[in-house]
């Protein structure tokens, strides 16, 4: 059997197919919104676009110019097709090339998009090559298939060792940071992704003639990769990834102890009274609340400290969670960013390390926008009187199931 054979047989599975991968339309507007707000008319780069699902979705639901990029050819005639079908002919460009060798300038779109096909270059070398082509400001959206179990099964990590290496959530989000990202935002997509692409796969292996030349062997592996997904599906899941470069006006690091009387400074000058700065001070002191390397500031150019945030050891009922608090910005640096950079870079921190929620008590207004929701809508509360919106979770690696219960805060913050 050669080679083309097997590539033609692999083609003629998944042509005409819905889905080139799990995901569905829900989740591609997830990650839309939490890219946030766009341009008018964002240039948008579909890396892997297949036939194009992702692409006319964001010609129509963003207004967006899409440069839609596969190597298989077949593919991008369905597109352009569909595309002149729905009137987005003038919207969507077509380019046959190797998203590993990209032809467009640095800086060309507001918006890279590459929905289950990252793997074919793979994650770290996607986080590298894709970012220049990123304007200021741009942000990448990303699904990368990793385990979801702690203690994947010999099986199925035997089936991904020989197919496409796994790894963690953290471990993803570590690579992210290192190629100088920050996180705006995960998102663990359901079951119903899965179905939406093995179940007309399943369909279409199922009536395909196995006398075709390269067929047998493609059905063989299309079948094991279904009955991967049956047996272990707990164990493995994609995840989206929504990034953008750093904002390169703000440093930020884990405080060292040199830091600690700026530190006590920021916010001592931040907050009407000086609670805020005694409360750090104690948190230090309590071994159980206190987690090395989750005490976070931002430079200014001249070295001083500009802002900073702090992740504590809380619980949520009995499971280990983490309370974010306090967030202080130096009056001459605030409304400048330094206290997005600040939160992020300790978020991407706690991600890093595998933590679980993050609740924070403060203004509704500020901080959804780095994906906290109300902790009342997931069964969370505390054990004094709050305004409901005033209180916020926030799942880091981007499951919706986060524990329910009552927040018990450190014994510093005094409630």
């Amino acid at each position: 059997m050669s080679d083309n054979a097997l590539h033609d047989a692999f083609f003629a599975l998944h042509h005409g197919l819905p889905r080139q991968g799990p995901g569905s339309d829900d989740t591609s507007l997830r990650l839309l919104a939490t890219v946030g707000p766009l341009p008018a008319r964002p240039r948008v780069l579909d890396l892997g676009c297949g036939p194009g699902r992702s692409a006319l979705l964001l010609a129509e639901r963003a207004g967006a110019l899409v440069t839609a990029v596969d190597l298989h050819q077949p593919f991008l005639d369905e597109l352009r097709h569909s595309a002149v079908a729905r009137g987005l002919g003038d919207t969507i460009v077509t380019v046959n090339a190797d998203m590993g060798d990209l032809p467009f300038p640095d800086g060309s779109f507001d918006l890279v998009w590459a929905e289950s096909s990252a793997y074919s270059i793979g994650f770290d070398t996607a986080l590298e090559k894709w970012r220049r082509l990123l304007s200021t400001g741009g942000s990448l959206v990303m699904t990368e298939c990793e385990w979801t179990s702690a203690a994947p099964s010999p099986e199925a990590r035997a089936f991904w060792d020989a197919h496409y290496p796994l790894r963690g959530t953290a471990d993803n989000c570590s690579a992210a940071v290192a190629a100088g990202y920050t996180v705006l935002g995960l998102y663990r997509q359901p079951e119903s992704d899965w179905d939406e692409y093995y179940g007309p796969l399943g369909e279409r292996a199922d009536a395909a003639d196995p006398g075709t030349p390269g067929m047998p062997e493609a059905l063989a592996a299309t079948r094991a990769e279904i009955a991967m997904r049956r047996d272990h599906g707990t164990e493995f899941g994609y995840t989206g990834y929504v990034l953008r470069p750093v904002d390169p006006r703000w440093r930020t690091r884990p405080e060292t102890a040199a830091d600690i009387p700026a530190v006590r400074a920021v916010n001592a000058a931040a907050f009407p009274t000086p609670e805020e700065a005694a409360l750090v001070d104690s948190l230090r002191l309590d071994a159980e609340a206190w987690l090395p390397g989750l005490s976070y500031v931002a430079e200014a150019e001249d070295g001083s400290v500009a802002a900073y945030a702090l992740l504590t050891r809380c619980r949520i009922g009995g499971t280990p969670a983490l309370a974010l608090a306090p967030v202080a910005t130096a009056p001459r640096h605030q409304r400048q960013g330094a206290g997005t950079a600040v939160v992020r870079a300790v978020l991407d921190a706690a991600r890093s390390r595998g933590e679980g929620p993050v609740v924070v008590l403060s203004h509704p207004g500020y901080y959804p926008r780095f994906g906290f929701e109300v902790a009342a809508q997931h069964g969370i509360r505390t054990s004094f009187e709050v305004p409901e919106e005033a209180l916020m979770v926030l799942a880091l690696d981007g499951c919706e199931d986060v524990p329910k219960g009552t927040v018990r805060y450190p014994a510093a913050f005094g409630v």
